[in-house]
């Protein structure tokens, strides 16, 4: 391909014909006429040198090429559209969308006073929370499906780091906390100190967002030749909390989530016979929707809340 003749308008077409997967609706969508857009597809094609689409009788089919181009052709498309022509934001006009994914503890600890900041300011955006199922939702932000993840992503941030500049996500820091060994009240363990073998004897509740049995817990138990049993593995901090209370099972929370467990009264909180450093929480989200204003606003707003 030689870029310096590539005509972007292509990269338009290209864009909604992803988006859209008729040939049809991606011209209406750029007030194009179709015979007008199969021609620019087919100088799309020249230029990349093979066919992006293959036409079905569903509408038209991306290859696999086409599927690995579009992340980075709608990221530069939304990084030129914001800078040269951003859409205004008025979160009062009520049309404002944010799509976030968290987990259930996270949600309740930052979506009241968010809400209360929102209220004060009389905006009528809607906000959604999406299912966490993953340590690492960096697909799920590239590809979309998400304006903005927040949570303890180590592996993911450690990766955006190492990548600089050139990576196709951002992130910022918006609180710490730790890990915290949490118990019944009248637990036979609640009196006495916790000890590393007490706590490797007992058996334990995992929360685990993608169901795997294993977490930075085990991690760091392996790390010291040390293990521990693993009787119920669970999706939320809510029901981790919940089956603590009722049970002799022993899980780990953030200490900032026992009080989002909503069963804070029924709990007791040990610290951790081991170390297993600090929960960074932090907000991730797409290089395209770095300078959107209506998203800048809502991390300006979330980063305050968490402070």
């Amino acid at each position: 391909m030689n870029f310096r003749t590539l005509d972007l308008n292509l990269l338009r077409l290209f864009d909604r014909l992803m988006a859209e997967g008729s040939l049809t609706r991606a011209a209406a969508d750029l007030a194009m006429t179709q015979p007008a857009a199969s021609h620019a597809l087919k100088r799309l094609h020249a230029a990349v040198g093979e066919a992006l689409f293959v036409r079905t009788a569903v509408g038209m089919k991306p290859t696999a090429r086409a599927e690995a181009l579009w992340p980075q052709v709608r990221d530069a498309l939304a990084l030129l559209r914001n800078a040269l022509a951003p859409e205004p934001f008025d979160p009062r006009d009520g049309k404002a969308v944010f799509r976030l994914t968290m987990a259930d503890a996270t949600a309740a600890l930052l979506m009241p006073p968010l809400l209360a900041v929102l209220q004060r300011e009389a905006a009528r955006v809607s906000v959604r929370i999406l299912p966490l199922i993953s340590r690492d939702p960096r697909q799920l932000l590239l590809q979309a499906e998400a304006d903005l993840a927040v949570g303890h992503f180590p592996a993911a941030v450690a990766a955006l780091v190492a990548e600089g500049g050139g990576s196709a996500l951002r992130h910022q820091h918006l609180y710490d906390s730790r890990y915290v060994c949490v118990m019944r009240r009248g637990h036979p363990l609640a009196g006495r100190v916790l000890t590393l073998d007490d706590y490797c004897a007992a058996d334990h509740l995992l929360v685990s967002f993608s169901g795997q049995p294993v977490g930075p817990v085990d991690q760091a138990l392996a790390a010291i030749g040390r293990r521990r049993r693993v009787v119920l593995t669970v999706n939320q901090f809510f029901t981790a909390g919940r089956v603590a209370t009722q049970t002799d099972l022993l899980t780990v929370l953030p200490e900032r989530f026992v009080e989002a467990t909503g069963h804070a009264d029924r709990l007791l909180v040990h610290e951790l016979p081991f170390d297993t450093g600090r929960v960074s929480v932090q907000m991730l989200w797409a290089l395209r929707m770095d300078a959107d204003a209506g998203q800048r606003w809502l991390r300006e707003r979330l980063q305050r809340v968490a402070g």
